[in-house]
């Protein structure tokens, strides 16, 4: 038996027999197409592969390694379409100019631009239209999940078509291809890969913290490459003067060509992001229900697509309509996870930051109409945001009981309907809340 179907039947063991049925037990490894460290398998349709992929595809990954010691990319496709076929010789000929597989649908045309990552967008694509002559390297920095590995991959596949020699890898594979060849003292073999590319793309560079002989090698392979005029592209969580215990000489290096930083999207752009996700993915969703996903999730982008596909899923499997209730009752768990993570005192301090006042205000019985407004908001949140009892906010906020509560909500719920830039207003500094606790 392969190995990649052995994984199959270890997979069946560790979830139930209605997910197995439902889902793994349909797939089929397609041995042809694969390689040691691309492990196709295939389904009956798209949405079953879309649901598989965000849901095992991790897990497979892992029971794959630990069958055959190898760090495999799991491919989750559909049986005997035009569509796969397409994908499929897509990926075969990115995999001959590629360490590891870049993602097609990773482009500049299905990245979702906004005020919160305009310049990192701008700058990519000079970087595509005319790689090593500027912006070398490129750095994007900013959190989990807001688009730094999609605008890489994106002037990567860009490249691919003119038929540059494109090296992507996280920095977690580059390290153990160092590893690996420097105990099968094959050195001059690392050094040849990665030097004889158009263009290296690293991804998650923050990992290369103190780790002192595979800094000393990037920098020499980084010496080479730009010497040569061959784009470099790095992301990382963090700018370089903030990765910790990294060499002076490559925050020099990484600081040459041009930093830019991604920051969490406006509520705006994460509408926009929804409608773009949901289109790519033919899901077709209310726009009261778009509304409350952008208010609700957090800012990663991985995981708002894949809410997208569990609630498609939930609806075809149900068979009911994405409505607003259906969609509440969808996600409850993550919702209900989610105010776990926040406390009333960070959103005192939040408030108070963000509106200018001081968090002791906040708490105290003080009734200038800046201080009203502020504390009425802090209430509001913590009342949405968390699972603290109205009587815990009250005594919280050093108010007598849960009906002074009470009255602050229906003061809010007043002004978001007859005000339409304070409602604006709420719902940023919500999302702004929850960007802060999702990281």
């Amino acid at each position: 038996m392969d190995i990649a179907t052995k994984v199959l039947d270890r997979l069946k063991d560790e979830i139930s027999q209605n997910e197995y049925d439902r889902y793994i037990k349909n797939l089929e490894y397609d041995k042809k197409s694969s390689r040691d460290d691309v492990i196709i398998y295939k389904t009956n349709n798209i949405l079953s592969a879309k649901w598989i992929k965000t849901k095992y595809a991790k897990k497979l990954a892992h029971l794959y390694e630990v069958e055959s010691g190898i760090k495999a990319q799991i491919i989750i496709d559909t049986k005997n379409t035009k569509n796969s076929n397409k994908i499929i010789e897509k990926q075969n000929i990115s995999s001959s100019k590629s360490s590891t597989l870049l993602n097609p649908s990773f482009t500049f045309s299905s990245f979702v631009v906004g005020d919160s990552n305009e310049l990192a967008y701008n700058v990519s694509k000079a970087v595509a239209q005319k790689p090593g002559e500027q912006y070398n390297p490129l750095f994007i920095y900013g959190g989990v999940g807001l688009g730094k590995t999609h605008l890489m991959q994106a002037i990567g596949n860009e490249l691919l078509k003119s038929g540059k020699k494109i090296i992507y890898n996280t920095f977690e594979q580059f390290m153990n291809r160092y590893t690996a060849n420097l105990r099968s003292k094959s050195m001059d073999r690392f050094r040849e890969y990665y030097r004889n590319c158009d263009i290296l793309l690293i991804d998650d560079i923050q990992f290369i913290s103190r780790k002192e002989q595979t800094q000393d090698e990037f920098f020499h392979t980084f010496n080479e490459l730009h010497s040569l005029k061959k784009q470099i592209v790095i992301t990382s969580d963090r700018a370089p003067k903030k990765i910790a215990g990294l060499v002076d000489r490559l925050k020099s290096r990484f600081e040459w060509g041009m930093l830019v930083s991604i920051n969490p999207p406006e509520l705006e752009t994460k509408i926009a992001i929804i409608q773009k996700k949901s289109q790519l993915n033919g899901i077709r969703i209310p726009d009261d229900v778009i509304n409350f996903l952008a208010t609700n999730l957090g800012n990663n982008i991985r995981e708002i697509e894949g809410t997208l596909i569990k609630l498609n899923a939930m609806s075809n499997l149900l068979n009911q309509p994405i409505t607003l209730e259906f969609t509440k009752n969808a996600i409850s768990d993550y919702l209900n996870e989610k105010k776990k993570s926040i406390s009333i005192d960070e959103i005192v301090d939040f408030v108070a930051k963000e509106l200018n006042i001081k968090p002791a205000d906040l708490r105290s019985k003080k009734r200038a109409k800046k201080i009203v407004e502020a504390r009425r908001i802090a209430i509001y949140l913590s009342r949405n945001l968390t699972n603290a009892s109205m009587p815990q906010i009250a005594i919280h906020f050093g108010m007598k009981d849960h009906s002074a509560i009470s009255h602050a909500m229906k003061k809010i719920e007043d002004l978001i309907d007859s005000d339409e830039n304070f409602k604006v207003l709420l719902e940023e500094l919500q999302s702004k809340i929850e960007t802060i606790n999702l990281k």
